[in-house]
């Protein structure tokens, strides 16, 4: 049985998708051929003719929101504890995976962030885990309930929490045990494709389990799950209740970056005294926790080189030359230099 976003739009034709903005974000990754996009089902057959689907529409369309008006997302920070004084908030009408980078973004604007230091290296820690939010923003996206009508995904920053909210319960038969097990059910199989091939999930059912991990290894409590109404919502809690975790070989690769500025994984590995595939195991384990960044020209590149966690997101907008309009990411992001492997969580 198809999932609501594999379903045909019968009303419109591929032209309502914008393939130049697709192709851009997938530049990385693969080229859009007319195959792929079918594999995607990004577009389906009707009648003998290619049409968008639900969730290439909500994905790429050029006017998602004559159909589908709620499918943006809101952000706000408020003052203190309660949704009584808002200090700052925009509206996110992005295609869905620019979007979920300028949500991160706008929520990476309002946290706090420490320096920790540790015997002659200074550690930047941020308030609540990137990677943590990024499950967050993303499995809300991936899962929300397009169906619904009269209320857009929310993400709210308050003084020692961060929620996000999306329409729709969970699928009938999963329960809030089952997600933290591990067990998955996807709502929209479109997005999640679509979100998979850009490397921003990776297994399914994985998502809440490294949001989980990154909060222990910072000290901070789970995330709450809960149902209210006819959406979901995970909360993040900044109150540390423990000591955050970095184990002693970690430290020595965090270390050596400190040292070195940035370094290959042959020669990190060299410093540290491990294989270089240990070491990497290590690195992308560092990355997915917000510790480390990648600098690459793109995901194959041989000269991949790693440093300690600075700005910068995974996609910039192709639509801001059009628009020019700007998303909050860092210089280096901007010129194509860093690939945002600190908030390269994946679901």
């Amino acid at each position: 049985m198809d999932s609501f976003d594999e379903q045909a739009v019968p009303d419109l034709n591929s032209e309502a998708l914008d393939f130049r903005v697709a192709s851009e974000l997938f530049a990385p990754y693969k080229d859009l051929t007319p195959v792929a996009w079918k594999t995607l089902r990004v577009t389906t057959e009707h009648q003998g003719r290619q049409v968008p689907t639900i969730g290439g529409l909500l994905l790429f369309g050029k006017d998602r929101f004559a159909q589908f008006p709620d499918a943006w997302i809101q952000v706000g920070r408020f003052s203190g504890l309660k949704k009584v004084r808002l200090i700052d908030s925009s509206e996110v009408r992005s295609h869905l995976p620019v979007a979920a980078e300028e949500v991160i973004a706008f929520a990476r604007k309002h946290l706090t962030v420490e320096s920790v230091i540790e015997g002659a290296r200074r550690q930047e820690r941020w308030s609540i885990p990137l990677v943590a939010i990024r499950e967050a923003v993303v499995n809300a996206i991936v899962h929300a309930d397009y169906a619904q009508h009269g209320s857009p995904i929310r993400l709210a920053v308050f003084d020692d929490r961060i929620e996000v909210e999306s329409p729709g319960l969970l699928p009938f038969g999963l329960t809030i045990e089952d997600i933290q097990n591990g067990v998955s059910k996807l709502r929209n199989r479109v997005i999640g494709l679509v979100f998979h091939e850009l490397h921003l999930i990776e297994h399914r059912g994985s998502g809440i389990q490294r949001m989980n991990a990154a909060c222990q290894e910072a000290g901070l409590p789970n995330p709450k799950l809960e149902e209210i109404g006819a959406h979901f919502r995970v909360t993040i809690y900044n109150q540390r209740v423990a000591p955050a975790r970095v184990d002693p070989l970690d430290e020595k690769i965090l270390a050596v970056l400190s040292a070195h500025g940035s370094a290959g994984t042959a020669a990190i590995a060299r410093l540290v005294g491990l294989s270089a595939r240990a070491t990497l195991t290590r690195l992308i384990a560092l990355r997915s926790r917000g510790l480390v960044v990648e600098i690459a020209t793109g995901p194959h590149d041989p000269k991949r080189r790693y440093a300690l966690a600075t700005t910068g997101h995974r996609f910039t907008n192709p639509m801001s030359k059009r628009s020019k309009r700007k998303i909050s990411l860092s210089t280096a992001a901007r010129n194509g230099k860093i690939r945002a492997a600190a908030l390269n969580g994946k679901r």
